[in-house]
């Protein structure tokens, strides 16, 4: 059924056919549906568009992006402030803090300078020999440090004392209140509704006993909702249910918007999806609610790894271990097996079906985004231009050994710069780019992650599709007039009906051609056991789908490690799907999301192998398959 149901298309080349599918959109049908109202009430209009209101275009930007304002990066030599991340991700050559030249292929459409709320803008007021940081016998020992150029030393002095010994300087809020202004005066200097959007954030950078449980938190608003309030950090609180309390207080306040993003679930030894609350009890209905509530988006790839599947979760997926990081924790706390289930989005999203059956509500219900975590101020995504996590590991011949992840009781948590990994980066479907717009797609999670490249994918889920709607030059009106987007939900399946998926996914311009597109399946059975299986939909170079639901065979490779290149003679520009779910059940609660692999490139490392002429560290491949996750679309009977 897979084989014949399957549409695979090449088009001539890519920026052709970029253009024609930027042209397609997602969200619910009804509201986004071809309009009639506040169209011209002529008796003969010509133009087929007036009343399109639904999303037409791909907006490309970084979540999670720190500047020299968040102690760990500022403290560690990066000289670069908001003004310069915003200008790079505009499309602007800077200088980087080690005094290379860099720049974008292709600039963004939208940045979130998201430094820690923690110790904010330490490293700037050190800089500026501010009395507020010379006032503390802390402060003023981490400032001579700093100074004299001991810039390690001054990050382990302010590291121990403060961030550890929880004894901060800075946490009176009239010197928060000081360079929280500064962050948002650069907001809104670099936001330009309809070309750029710089959005107001920051991170919560909550780790109770070095489980990583931090939240990038998004404002839909302008700088006079921001001023009203100041950062809610760690040291406010490490629960994220006192998050979401202060995130309600906002709204309230000040009649804005916020949102939050969790990240990093592989260094957070099982407690980012535990049920249990941070407190130990059992999550109920208010709490599933809550989440739901306030964290609708999960950043499912960055540079401290994947976190879509896990090999021995997923024992049946070939490409599930891609760039795992499952050692341990901050704290260097070894791994247990029993914590896996609860880092890993695919794991958590059946998790997510489990609870929704016990509390009627589902509080593992997120989108999937990428987002980079870098702390140079520089959004870099692709593998030949990985300017690394830290400014003291950008690029350089010796940069494959310092460690990330520490082990200091030396029981093999140890994790190394040469595993970072270059992603990642968010695609929004929106109508504009502006802060409104763009958060409001978050919201609805009609938005996706790539581990770097830019891929556009688009999947809608519906009941009565079928083969020819794919080929449609208005395949997205026709996805919203009869079904849902990423993001969205269906319900109640009529009699006889099973879900039917139209997928479309087209090559970055820039970069490689697809392999594949997948539609991966997850669902609670009638026994209550939760279920999950693999569909390849999609295989380049007209190779059929085999009784397994994969590709014949491999797509193949042409990388060539020693140059550090590739050729896109293999693969295709653009996939396309139908698809009918042949073991579907209208009484399971199920989730359908789509992973579209490329074909095999060069690593960051095999690039700077080539380019230093230096030997690959050992245990990393020389090769990599970049790819997209959209978001899911769920099924409640």
């Amino acid at each position: 059924m897979n084989e014949s149901a399957t549409i695979t298309a090449v088009l001539m080349f890519t920026l052709l056919a970029e253009h024609a599918l930027a042209q397609n959109d997602q969200v619910t049908g009804v509201d986004f549906a071809v309009s009639k109202e506040n169209v011209p009430q002529k008796e003969l209009i010509y133009s087929p568009y007036v009343g399109q209101s639904y999303p037409d275009r791909v907006f490309w930007g970084d979540s999670h992006l720190h500047t020299s304002y968040s102690w760990d990066a500022g403290l560690v030599g990066n000289t670069l402030g908001p003004d310069e991340a915003y200008r790079f991700a505009k499309g602007q050559r800077v200088i980087a803090s080690s005094g290379q030249p860099v720049k974008l292929v292709r600039p963004l459409d939208w940045l979130v300078v998201a430094d820690h709320a923690e110790s904010l803008g330490v490293a700037v007021l050190i800089e500026r020999s501010d009395p507020a940081i010379l006032q503390s016998d802390i402060g003023r020992q981490t400032h001579d440090l700093y100074k004299k150029g001991d810039i390690y030393g001054a990050f382990q002095t302010w590291g121990f004392n403060v961030i550890i010994g929880g004894n901060d300087p800075l946490k009176d809020p009239m010197f928060t209140r000081r360079v929280w202004e500064e962050i948002i005066d650069y907001a809104e200097a670099h936001n330009q509704p309809g070309a750029f959007t710089a959005f107001i954030g920051y991170e919560w950078s909550s780790s109770p006993a070095g489980n990583n449980l931090h939240r990038v938190v998004v404002m839909r608003d302008d700088a006079d909702e921001a001023r009203q309030v100041l950062p809610f950090g760690a040291t406010d609180s490490s629960d994220p249910e006192d998050l979401w309390r202060w995130m309600a207080g906002y709204e309230q306040k000040t009649g804005g918007r916020v949102l939050a993003i969790a990240h990093n679930g592989n260094i957070s030894n099982g407690v980012m999806f535990a049920t249990e609350t941070l407190s130990g009890r059992r999550i109920n209905r208010d709490y599933a609610e809550r989440r739901s509530t306030w964290e609708p988006l999960y950043e499912v790839t960055q540079m401290k790894g994947d976190g879509e599947a896990h090999p021995i979760l997923s024992p049946n997926d070939e490409f599930a271990d891609y760039e795992n990081w499952d050692r341990g924790n901050w704290n260097g706390e070894l791994k247990k097996p029993e914590m896996l289930p609860h880092e890993y989005a695919r794991s958590a999203l059946k998790i997510g079906l489990q609870q929704e059956e016990r509390l009627g509500v589902n509080p593992f219900k997120f989108g999937l985004i990428g987002a980079t975590d870098s702390h140079t101020s520089l959004a870099t995504t692709r593998e030949e231009n990985n300017f690394g996590k830290v400014s003291i590991m950008e690029p350089g011949p010796d940069r494959f050994a310092a460690p990330i992840v520490p082990d200091p009781e030396g029981v093999g948590t140890a994790t190394y710069e040469f595993e970072t990994i270059a992603s990642g980066l968010q695609g929004i479907w929106a109508r504009e780019n502006t802060r409104e717009s763009l958060w409001d797609a978050m919201m609805r999670k009609e938005t996706y992650a790539t581990t770097g490249t830019r891929i556009t994918v688009r999947v809608f889920a519906g009941w009565d599709y079928d083969q020819a709607d794919v080929l449609r030059p208005d395949f997205a009106n026709t996805g919203y007039l009869g079904g849902v987007p990423m993001g969205g939900d269906l319900t109640a399946a009529p009699d006889g009906k099973a879900t039917r998926l139209m997928i479309r996914a087209l090559r970055d311009p820039d970069g490689a051609n697809l392999d594949r597109v997948q539609i991966i399946k997850g669902w609670l059975d009638s026994s209550g056991e939760l279920q999950e299986k693999i569909y390849d939909v999609a295989c380049s170079d007209d190779r059929a789908i085999g009784a397994n639901n994969r590709c014949e065979r491999s797509v193949g490779s042409t990388v060539d490690v020693a140059a550090a290149s590739y050729t896109n003679s293999i693969g295709d520009a653009l996939l396309m799907a139908y698809w009918e779910d042949p073991d579907f059940d209208r009484n399971e609660r199920a989730f359908y999301y789509v992973r579209v692999l490329e074909i095999p490139t060069p690593r960051w490392t095999t690039y700077d192998a080539a380019f230093y002429g230096v030997d690959l560290p050992e245990g990393v491949p020389a090769e990599q398959q970049d790819r997209a996750y959209t978001s899911p679309i769920w099924y409640t009977p």
